[in-house]
């Protein structure tokens, strides 16, 4: 066998214990380029609505660092317009894992770009206690407000903040949450007891939705609506259980009897558990520091977080095609 000379092993050597220093470096570092916005590699992180002071932040559930943070009052968000986002109501991740499309309770809903922290589009959207919002195939947005009894469409317009333009509202009592389905071409909204199901007119200049169906569910008090990873079915909450709901036989089994729980979210295998929020209490304190699992196992615990919704990091094939691209309509 032949020997390498040993001025070439030390320099191997140094490379090697090099290439170990900086891997472990890399490991412990919070920074935005750790963010998978591509969905296919191994790295588990949730996006959360945080309320502890009024942002966005995304988490590697095996570091336990925050790795990016979204905050309106740095952002380039106009300063009298931060008071929209006070109480952040959801967090999900759109266009490929490319943005974030968040929203707050005092109206606020803005679309995010994760790359430079860009806000790209952002609009109030009323004081009716905003709860979720949800993109449309040609990029136009409709939000569910609760106390406000509405969904409401906007265009999407990003050529000047805030958006100010088109604005349609539909009455939905209680409205909590809104999905679009992309194999039907439908958004689905649950309300009290019922999921009802809307057709979209794809009208760029006039946005709009007509009752197509509903489901009768069997208990009330829904708060989140989000499709189940991988499979034709919608997660559900309600006041007091955890269900799944089959859309092509409109089945409504239940999956767990936790209570209070503001969002549900899975994915594709044992690593990604399906993971929830659910609050301290039912009085003021409607947020958690800690992501469980349906067993009620801690699955991330942040100290000072106060989230109201924790989703995955994970692409959403059951309403989005893929693109990575913010469409805007014309």
């Amino acid at each position: 066998m032949k020997t390498l000379p040993i001025k070439t092993m030390v320099v191997a050597g140094l490379i090697a214990v090099c290439m170990i220093q900086c891997s472990k470096s890399s490991a412990g570092n919070t920074t935005d380029n750790e963010i998978d916005t591509t969905g296919q590699k191994d790295v588990r992180q949730i996006v959360f609505a945080d309320q502890s002071v009024n942002r966005v932040v995304i988490a590697d559930v095996d570091t336990k660092n925050v790795v990016w943070e979204w905050s309106p009052a740095t952002s380039n968000v106009a300063p009298g317009d931060v008071k929209w986002f006070v109480n952040m109501s959801d967090a999900k991740p759109v266009y490929n894992n490319k943005y974030i499309l968040a929203n707050a309770s005092t109206g606020g809903v803005a679309l995010v770009r994760i790359a430079d922290k860009k806000t790209v589009f952002y609009a109030y959207g009323g004081n009716g206690n905003v709860h979720s919002t949800e993109v449309l195939p040609d990029g136009n947005l409709v939000i569910a407000a609760s106390t406000g009894n509405y969904l409401m469409l906007l265009r999407m317009d990003t050529s000047a903040l805030p958006y100010t333009g088109y604005t349609k509202k539909i009455t939905v009592n209680d409205a909590h949450n809104v999905v679009w389905d992309k194999k039907r071409q439908e958004l689905w909204t649950a309300s009290k007891n019922k999921l009802y199901g809307f057709t979209y007119n794809f009208n760029c200049a006039a946005p709009d939705l007509t009752l197509k169906d509903s489901v009768t569910l069997p208990a009330s008090g829904c708060h989140d609506l989000f499709s189940v990873y991988g499979k034709d079915s919608l997660w559900l909450s309600t006041s007091s259980k955890i269900w799944a709901i089959n859309l092509q036989t409109k089945a409504v089994t239940e999956q767990s009897a936790l209570a209070r729980v503001k969002s549900v979210s899975s994915g594709p295998n044992e690593n990604y558990p399906t993971i929830l929020m659910q609050s301290i209490d039912t009085d003021q304190q409607w947020y958690n520091d800690k992501v469980i699992d349906l067993k009620g196992n801690t699955v991330l615990q942040l100290a000072g977080l106060k989230a109201y919704k924790g989703r995955w990091m994970l692409v959403n094939s059951f309403s989005y095609d893929g693109t990575s691209e913010v469409r805007v309509c014309k």
